[in-house]
């Protein structure tokens, strides 16, 4: 988790950062090297956290059972537009779990470094 919490302004204006043009070009290189793990460890955070368990099986046959055509249209793309919604979220706390364990392994790395330098001092 991070070190301190981060306020409303803060937030956006750390979306509106990684919103300009090509900000997120080296993240989404790391993501495209990493899918295949990231995608492990967010079917595993899904299901951990149950999202898609027995009420979401019942979602897909409430959504798909319907006697009109439009209804159950209508009903899938929400359906569809929920789970996708989920997925970002859940994703993103996934990233950020991520990021803080860089951020920790980048700490942990430069202490150590430090430490060497400063016994080849002595």
């Amino acid at each position: 988790m991070p070190a301190r919490a981060y306020n409303d302004a803060e937030l956006d204006a750390a979306i509106a950062a990684v919103s300009a043009p090509g900000r997120l070009q080296e993240a989404q290189e790391l993501v495209i090297r990493a899918a295949p793990s990231l995608q492990r460890v967010l079917a595993s955070a899904l299901a951990e956290g149950g999202w898609f368990d027995l009420a979401n099986e019942q979602a897909v046959k409430d959504a798909t059972g319907g006697e009109d055509h439009e209804t159950r249209v209508r009903a899938v793309r929400t359906l569809l537009a929920e789970e996708t919604r989920l997925g970002m979220l859940v994703g993103v706390a996934v990233g950020l779990g991520l990021a803080q364990e860089l951020t920790d392994f980048g700490r942990a790395e430069t202490h150590t470094e430090g430490s060497a330098e400063t016994h080849k001092e002595d």
